[in-house]
């Protein structure tokens, strides 16, 4: 092939199109990737989440969602001075700035204190091995009521003027009272007696006992 053959292929249209038709291509390929992803993930667009604490957990999805969130409810509590079904917590917290679609989880107010049950304690702990166990439950706990038995030893407990046992459910609105040994115990508590022994001794014509001491 001649120079003037082959520099002259550079001047052809044909090939001139196609280099064109490339460059097109490869300048809407950047600009697709980088719109789309812009679009994908909301670039520069962000969103305030209110604050939806206190509030009822109908108006909070209501405000959200106008909002351009979601919500979930990821836990329940129980607060007595609020009224059920209220929104106790929320995560992320008011004022953070989120993108359009995010949740927001919520824990809900009970409209019923929670129970639980009483844990074996009674004639298992001391006093405070159990006020620590009933206390991590949530229960509250009045002053200690002292009975005869080893002192600070759990005798029993006390819900409402009544005893209850291991196993029974109580809700934590109703505090508890735990009976402890005083150290001190009962005088008319039973005493094991122990009958001595004695060991025939002779003296004279006279039969005589000692008493055998150990």
């Amino acid at each position: 092939m001649k120079v003037k053959e082959f520099f002259g292929k550079f001047g052809s249209a044909f090939l001139w199109g196609n280099l064109l038709a490339m460059l097109i291509v490869i300048v809407l390929l950047a600009l697709g990737v980088k719109y789309g992803l812009d679009w994908y993930t909301h670039h520069g667009e962000g969103v305030r989440i209110p604050k939806v604490e206190g509030m009822d957990y109908g108006k909070a999805r209501s405000l959200l969602e106008v909002h351009g969130l979601n919500i979930m409810v990821s836990d329940s509590g129980y607060n007595k001075s609020m009224a059920a079904n209220s929104v106790l917590i929320q995560n992320p917290g008011a004022g953070t700035t989120v993108k359009l679609g995010h949740t927001v989880y919520v824990t809900v107010n009970s409209p019923s204190s929670p129970s639980f049950a009483i844990p074996d304690i009674v004639d298992n702990s001391s006093f405070r091995e159990a006020e620590a166990k009933l206390t991590s439950l949530g229960f509250k706990l009045t002053p200690p009521q002292e009975v005869a038995g080893e002192k600070d030893w759990v005798y029993g407990v006390l819900c409402r003027g009544r005893r209850v046992s291991a196993g029974e459910r109580v809700s934590i609105d109703y505090p508890l009272t735990l009976m402890i040994g005083s150290g001190q115990y009962d005088s008319g508590e039973d005493v094991d007696y122990i009958e001595p022994e004695y060991r025939l001794m002779e003296s004279g014509n006279v039969d005589e006992f000692e008493e055998v001491v150990e």
